[in-house]
């Protein structure tokens, strides 16, 4: 058998994810001086991951990302399988039998626990949830929100904690032309909801925002954004912080807060965002339902850059009828594959994939379920081409005898279990069916929210 990353004998790679790790891997592998074939598996029967259904509908401009991943998509040496699941549709032994390697680059798909009493209550929501539902993904698309209260929670001090809570706080006007699911957007206009919350366990010199992103809640057409003057007294070590010079960014995010602050909100707008600093929930109370959330008012220890919050024995209460979590992402097991259940990512040295402190091989790992949920939607090509570069160092190492199918046998094995996989060509017909449907409302696209939906367009 000839050598292999050669023409004769191509490298063979699945890929198992289609966000933008997955296809920044893809296009490392596709760019390297070997000849290799790349197949990637996804669970849904569209690709792009967060960039389809995680950015928020009104920030159009981070989903051109996906106009990049779809020119990857062209080159012969790829192939796509949407509408697989890896563990149920495709065994990972199986994976590891038809390729050489194998990438996982699922993301974090699941919401970390506040762990408290009354988590678990009705009107008690995930981020993961919210976003998902009006961004129309599948699993999302028939959950429930009762807007009809007019207190909303939102723990966390992040970009998605923003995206909730200014999806809450925008008109129907503001979202109309977005790609935002029809069914939210008809939800979104009922409701009753007058104060939102934003609340962050720490102090507003360490609120996780990008100044981009707190920027527009000043500029919403009902909508004020409220601070209370003296949730922005800091303590030295805050200071300390925000003067240095690389921590430019939580200076620019601490100066519109300021300027939140000094502003008078306008009487005639319906609602009022709030953000306030240095509590954390303890309890979430109500019988059938959420009705008020506990808070204790923090205070931060040590030094600059390393500080902690810790509860002061002070508390307070917040009537609500919902609440959402946002306060980070883990991911989730995959039968046959190594799992740190206390990080929620798959364990790897530099994307190898590690079991009992040995890199286990051929399995290798990139993005968020390798590093965490951390970085923007461009951190990833960094993360996947330094995975990529582990795995051409380990090419060596690779059994030389062994015959790998790849492509082929993976559509034989599928066809013959009755699994629909959806080809690239396949997800162009419904893209295409999803532009052409949001062409009578203005909007990007029109989405599909249902997976039968889906498939009928193909059948």
């Amino acid at each position: 058998m000839s050598q292999l990353g050669t023409k004769d004998n191509p490298l063979r790679v699945a890929i198992v994810g289609s966000g933008p790790s997955g296809f920044y891997a893809t296009d490392a592998l596709l760019k390297s001086d070997l000849s290799t074939e790349v197949d990637m598996y996804e669970r849904l029967p569209v690709p792009y991951g967060l960039v389809r259904s995680g950015v928020a509908p009104d920030h159009p401009k981070l989903k051109q990302a996906m106009v990049v991943y779809a020119k990857i998509a062209e080159s012969p040496q790829f192939s796509f399988f949407g509408n697989v699941t890896i563990g149920k549709d495709l065994s990972v032994d199986v994976l590891k039998n038809l390729y050489h390697a194998v990438i996982f680059t699922c993301g974090a798909e699941s919401d970390r626990k506040l762990g408290i009493t009354g988590e678990d209550l009705p009107g008690s929501h995930t981020a993961t949830e919210f976003v998902g539902w009006y961004n129309g993904h599948p699993d999302y698309r028939d959950r429930s929100f009762d807007l009809s209260h007019e207190v909303a929670v939102i723990f966390g001090q992040g970009n998605v904690a923003a995206d909730v809570s200014r999806i809450l706080a925008k008109t129907r006007d503001e979202l109309k032309h977005t790609d935002i699911a029809e069914h939210a957007l008809d939800t979104l206009e009922q409701s009753e909801i007058k104060d939102i919350y934003v609340i962050g366990r720490r102090s507003p010199a360490q609120a996780k925002f990008t100044s981009k992103e707190l920027k527009e809640f000043g500029e919403l057409a009902d909508s004020n954004a409220i601070i209370d003057p003296n949730e922005l007294i800091l303590n030295p070590e805050s200071q300390i912080e925000l003067e240095e010079k690389t921590n430019a960014s939580s200076k620019k995010v601490y100066e519109l807060f300021q300027g939140y602050a000094q502003q008078t909100p306008a009487l005639n707008k319906k609602r009022n965002v709030h953000f306030t600093f240095l509590k954390s929930p303890i309890e979430m109370i109500g019988d059938n339902r959420i009705k008020q959330v506990k808070l204790e008012h923090n205070a931060l220890s040590g030094e600059a850059f390393k500080q902690s919050a810790k509860g002061t024995g002070n508390f307070l209460e917040i009537d609500t009828g919902i609440v959402f979590r946002s306060i980070g992402y883990k991911g989730i097991p995959i039968p046959g594959v190594p799992f740190d259940e206390k990080r929620g990512v798959i364990p790897n040295s530099e994307g190898r994939v590690i079991e009992n402190d040995i890199a286990v091989p051929g399995i290798y790992v990139a993005g968020w379920i390798k590093r965490g949920p951390s970085g923007i939607i461009g951190t990833n090509r960094a993360d996947s081409v330094a995975t990529v570069k582990s795995l051409i160092e380990d090419i060596a190492q690779f059994p030389e005898d062994e015959d790998k199918q790849g492509t082929n046998a993976a559509k034989s094995i599928l066809d013959k279990a009755g699994v629909r996989y959806i080809t690239f060509s396949d997800w162009t017909i419904i893209d295409k069916s999803e532009i052409e449907r949001g062409l009578p409302k203005e909007k990007p696209r029109e989405k599909y929210t249902k997976i039968q939906e889906m498939l009928n367009l193909l059948d």
